[in-house]
């Protein structure tokens, strides 16, 4: 575990390995952002989730993908997220970006997971790397 400076009252602690979800939209050119993430951190398992669209994307690394029908209505879509990710997780926080999709989506996954119950952190790939929201 790292003790980052966020220059706040608070420290924030960040496991060096963490599980990692992301959201893979229908549109392929958002898709940069999650593989360049995947492969800058360190990653105890990595998570997809994402429609028929999403089962072409390959990486180098391993990771789950989760297959959801993101043309559903967001009470739905947020079901069906909670049930296919319920179990997924072993740690108590995980890595999530949103980068990819839209507020629908984005409210689903969010929505999902603190249902799981999981705690989030959002990231993403900067210019300097890996940076913790």
């Amino acid at each position: 575990m790292s003790v980052k400076d966020n220059n706040s009252y608070k420290e924030i602690f960040i496991w060096d390995s963490m599980e990692l979800i992301c959201l893979l939209s229908k549109d392929e050119r958002s898709w940069g952002q999650v593989s360049g993430l995947m492969k800058h951190g360190e990653w105890e398992k990595i998570i997809l989730v994402g429609g028929e669209e999403g089962k072409t994307f390959s990486h180098e690394k391993k990771f789950d993908f989760v297959k959801v029908d993101l043309s559903k209505k967001l009470i739905d879509l947020k079901e069906d997220l909670l049930n296919k990710l319920k179990g997924k997780f072993s740690g108590m926080e995980i890595g999530c970006s949103i980068a990819s999709g839209d507020g629908k989506e984005h409210m689903a996954l969010v929505s999902a997971l603190i249902n799981v119950p999981v705690g989030i952190r959002f990231c993403a790939l900067t210019k300097e790397g890996v940076v913790w929201l």
